[in-house]
Parts: C-alpha cells; structure tokens; sequence
C-alpha cells in the first residue's frame, strides 16, 4: 500500500511538473511577443524579413517556371517523357542535379514560411544577448537549417531517380501504381499520429521553448542549433513530403496545400489538433487509393 501511494503521489507531481514547464514556456512566448522585436535594430528586423520573402519568392519563382510550357521538364517526348526527366546513361548527370535542384528549391519553397517566425525569434534572442553580428548568426541559423533539407532533397533525388529507372512514374512524376500511392497516404496519416511525431512537432511549435533548450553561443553554435532545428522539422514534415511522390512531384496545388497544413500544424495546441485530423484524412484517402487499384 506504502509503495502504490508513493507512486500515486508521486504522478500528480510529475503532472504539476510537466504543467508548469508548459506554463513557464507559454509564460515566455507571451514576454517574447509583448517585446516583439524592438531590441533588435529595425535596419536589422527589415533586412532578415526580406532576405526570407526574397528567397521564398525566388524559389516557389522557379517552381511556377518548372511548371510551365517553356521548362525543360516539357520538353517533347524523344528527349523527355512528359515531365519525367531524361536519368538514362547518355542525359544521367544532367537529370539527376535538375531533379535535385528541383527537390531543394521546393523544400525552400515549402519550409521557409514554417522557419520564418523561429529565425525571427532567434534574431531577438541574440540581440537581447547584446551579441554583435545578428543577421551574420541568423544566416548561420538559417544555413545549418537549409543544409539538413538539402539532405532531404538528396535522398528524395535517389528515391525519384530509382523509380524513374523501374519505370514507375507517370509523367506528371507521381507513383504509376495507385496501390503504392494509397500506401503513401496510409503511412503519412499512420505516422501524424504517432509520438514521434507529436514530439518533433512540440519543438516545430514553439520557438522559445526550442532556443531555450538548445542554446549555444557564437557563429558556430547559431549554425549547431540550425541544424538541430531542422533535424526537428524533418522529423515531423518527412512523411509528408513524400506525398508528393503519391500526387506528382511537379504538382504545384499540392505542394501549396501541404505549405499551408505544415503551417497549420505549428500553430500551437491547435495544430497538433489539425496534425491528428489531417492524419486520420490520410488514412481515408490511402484506403480509397487502395480500393481504386483493386478495381
């Protein structure tokens, strides 16, 4: 009896534990917003937000480009099949950096609205630190969080270039099977609900909470913590992204919607609300997929 009481005072006490780091937290970002961002210079505050529109622009830019007529992806079918790009022995170096180069510029597109507000807190941060340099450390950021979906953007190369190679891409480069695309769905809905997920999206979530966790000093420890943030980030985006291959790659309604869920996502308590939803959505459209092919 001695020993389940114990437990049994103890658990509430690990509950009023775990409700006050959320409180401290929430309690922080209130501060942090009241301050917004006046520590930090307004020459700096105007350079760092248009450097982000600027790329961001630049980059769903191109990718209206790709989707037009005039993009090599359209190019007529004895050089390109459609939009599947040219991977074969003769055209192979050339295809592949374009489908890289294609993949970067999209997960640019896609994850710089999300990295927006925590660039922009960190900015803060280090003002409010007195450090010297702070666009110099919110490049370095911004660098370390780039170069883990560059990552990405690599592994999705190999994964388009093998399936090109079996032949199982249509031409708008979505997967030919609708068995596998159901499958895509299915696995992305199974994994919005998992708590790995949930995890990674609690750092997504709250910027403060991330940069109070993980702080490190200096150039190098801006560019340590960038990459530890988009480690994050990849770890609750990845399974989307491969929806792409589910409704084509070059799909651009698509790859706005999932822009868009992505930011919903982060929106605090609700957007773990709108990453189950949407989760369980996945699974129904997955299993209508799957049903499709069997016909």
């Amino acid at each position: 009896m001695s020993g389940g009481s114990t437990r049994a005072s103890a658990y509430p006490k690990t509950l009023r534990g775990q409700r006050a780091i959320r409180n401290d937290t929430a309690m922080i970002e209130r501060e942090a917003s009241s301050v917004g961002f006046q520590v930090v210079p307004r020459r700096d505050q105007i350079l760092i937000a248009t450097c982000i529109l600027l790329i961001c622009a630049v980059a769903w830019a191109y990718l209206v480009h790709l989707s037009g007529p005039a993009s090599p992806i359209h190019a007529p079918p004895t050089v390109m099949a459609g939009m599947a790009m040219s991977m074969d022995v003769a055209g192979g170096v050339a295809g592949v950096l374009l489908t890289f180069t294609m993949w970067a510029v999209m997960m640019v597109g896609m994850m710089g609205p999300s990295a927006a507000p925590i660039l922009l807190v960190f900015a803060t941060s280090q003002a409010r630190r007195g450090a010297g340099g702070v666009p110099t450390l919110t490049l370095l950021f911004g660098a370390g969080y780039l170069t883990i979906w560059m990552g990405f953007s690599a592994g999705a190369t190999l994964v388009h270039w093998v399936l090109h190679q079996a032949m199982l891409l249509s031409p708008t480069m979505a997967v030919a099977s609708r068995g596998v695309a159901g499958a895509l769905f299915i696995g992305a809905g199974v994994y919005q609900l998992t708590p790995l997920k949930h995890g990674c999206l609690q750092h997504c979530q709250s910027p403060v909470g991330f940069l109070m966790s993980h702080w490190r000093e200096g150039p190098r420890g801006a560019f340590q913590m960038g990459l530890r943030h988009g480690v994050y980030c990849l770890g609750c985006c990845w399974a989307l992204m491969a929806l792409l291959f589910a409704v084509g790659v070059m799909n651009l309604m698509a790859v706005a919607l999932l822009t868009v869920f992505i930011l919903a996502e982060r929106a605090g308590r609700g957007g773990t609300i709108v990453a189950r939803v949407g989760g369980v959505a996945m699974i129904g459209v997955g299993l209508f997929f799957v049903a499709a092919g069997l016909r």
